[in-house]
């Protein structure tokens, strides 16, 4: 009883024992006082929650697309490899915290030998029995083994922000390769508009040729318009079904059609974001967060490398029972036990131990770097996809003007072509610039709602789940 009352004593004091490794200090970093390319603050406007804190559910409001993204969340490949790498850092932080325990193990031994009769001596028989129970504790006095623990708790953390960050990458996919989708839908229906009208044009030319009111020349150029919009026509159908394979593989299915919703003309979205506060974008966007915590777990691995350098103290100790019958295994005066402690100094490794603190330090100041360059990158793309959103607004708003002049300029050009006022090459010409600026706000709107899921991105938001997805 006396032997493992002091073994108890001896254990509080080694575990209440120093931290050889450094203290985690957040590095300093540099942020604004706003977003460049941000709105101007309105301080008579009602207090709205910032961007990138709002559900992905309440950003993108076609059913259709909301549909898809829980589906991707539940299904998608990236996301699940994700949930398995915080299932195996789980796992090293319990690897990592049974080295701060004893571990114990029983031991059961019968020995029988009989030698056989010899000139000396007669034959005779030996037995023996041993029942016991052993154990070995490496106190951890200097922290090694809970610098381990807690290096190994940080990448868990980091893993889990990781995982955050895939999810958070794969709403902004997801809705980007959709609107893209819708955008090709609409030019795919201007291309055929376009070829309908076209054909009827031609219809009319070649009733005009017939007649002798036109020439030639006008039926080939009519006919040219024709061709030009149907060529146009495969391209888009190859890009639609691309992109629809893009979805089905995001979502986690075989390749095939996607059920449309909104029209890309219809399609919700603020025209000025409220970007919130920069300071509050090192505790949204998950790849700071993920950064921080893979910068603590380097801190740690310091205190590991530290530790390296001062005594490994064990003890260890077996109690049980023995005895030559095995009648009187537990009587008598059978007990036996043993009580050992050791210390191992270091003393000379050809400079390993002071190089492996040497690489844990250099190791931790590339976290350092990362982490600072990471936030930096995020000031970056919140700055260009503000810039970006506001000037392709203003981009695709004069992209209308033109398409509205043009379609005018179509219809006083088909007005003047029948009433011989003008040749047919004037109708060719406003046909095509019609096609092209039609193709063009297709395309502006495309790049506007794109803007609008990066600036979503890089504001940190879409990692919130919806309540029931795990």
């Amino acid at each position: 009883m006396k032997i493992w009352i002091g073994v108890s004593l001896i254990a509080v004091f080694f575990i209440g024992g120093c931290m050889v490794g450094p203290k985690y200090h957040r590095p300093p970093v540099t942020v604004p006082d706003n977003f460049r390319g941000a709105p101007a603050n309105n301080p008579a406007a009602p207090a709205v929650t910032a961007f990138g804190e709002q559900k992905w559910w309440d950003v993108f409001e076609d059913p259709q697309l909301q549909a898809l993204i829980r589906i991707a969340v539940e299904n998608n490949y990236d996301v699940r490899i994700a949930a398995t790498r915080i299932l195996q850092a789980q796992a090293q932080v319990g690897i990592a915290k049974s080295e701060e325990y004893p571990s114990a193990a029983g031991l059961a031994t019968v020995n029988n030998n009989r030698n056989s009769r010899s000139k000396f001596f007669n034959a005779y028989e030996t037995s023996n029995t041993q029942l016991a129970l052993g154990f070995q504790w490496s106190l951890d006095f200097f922290g090694r083994y809970r610098s381990a623990t807690e290096s190994a708790r940080k990448e868990l953390l980091a893993d889990e922000w990781a995982r955050r960050q895939v999810m958070s990458s794969l709403v902004a996919s997801v809705a980007s390769s959709y609107f893209s989708l819708r955008v090709l839908d609409l030019q795919l229906e201007i291309s055929q508009r376009t070829l309908a009208s076209n054909k009827e044009s031609l219809q009319l030319t070649q009733v005009l040729a017939d007649n002798g009111a036109t020439s030639l020349l006008d039926v080939r150029q009519a006919e040219q318009t024709v061709y030009s919009a149907s060529a146009v026509i495969p391209l888009l159908q190859k890009q639609i079904q691309q992109t629809e394979n893009l979805i089905s593989t995001l979502v986690g299915r075989n390749p095939d059609e996607i059920t449309r919703g909104l029209q890309i003309t219809e399609q919700p979205h603020m025209p000025e974001v409220p970007a919130g506060l920069p300071s509050t974008l090192l505790q949204r966007r998950p790849d700071i967060q993920e950064a921080e915590a893979r910068l603590m777990s380097l801190n740690a691995q310091i205190g590991v490398a530290r530790a390296a350098f001062f005594p490994t103290i064990t003890l260890t100790g077996v109690a049980g029972t023995q005895s030559i019958a095995l009648t009187r295994l537990f009587g008598g005066p059978a007990g036996m036990w043993t009580f050992a402690g050791s210390l191992l100094q270091p003393l000379f490794n050809g400079g390993a131990l002071k190089k492996n603190v040497e690489l844990a330090e250099a190791k931790q100041e590339e976290g350092v770097l990362i982490y600072q360059q990471t936030i930096q990158q995020a000031f970056r793309d919140v700055s260009d996809a503000l810039v970006a959103y506001t000037r392709d607004q203003e981009a695709r708003q004069q992209q209308e003007l033109l398409t509205q002049s043009a379609q005018q300029a179509r219809q006083l050009s088909d007005m003047r072509y029948r009433g011989g006022a003008s040749s047919f090459l004037e109708v060719l010409d406003s046909n095509t610039r019609q096609f092209a600026s039609e193709l063009l706000l297709a395309q502006a709107r495309q790049r506007e709602l794109e803007d609008y899921v990066q600036l979503y991105h890089a504001l940190g938001g879409g990692w919130v789940k919806q309540r029931g997805i795990k």
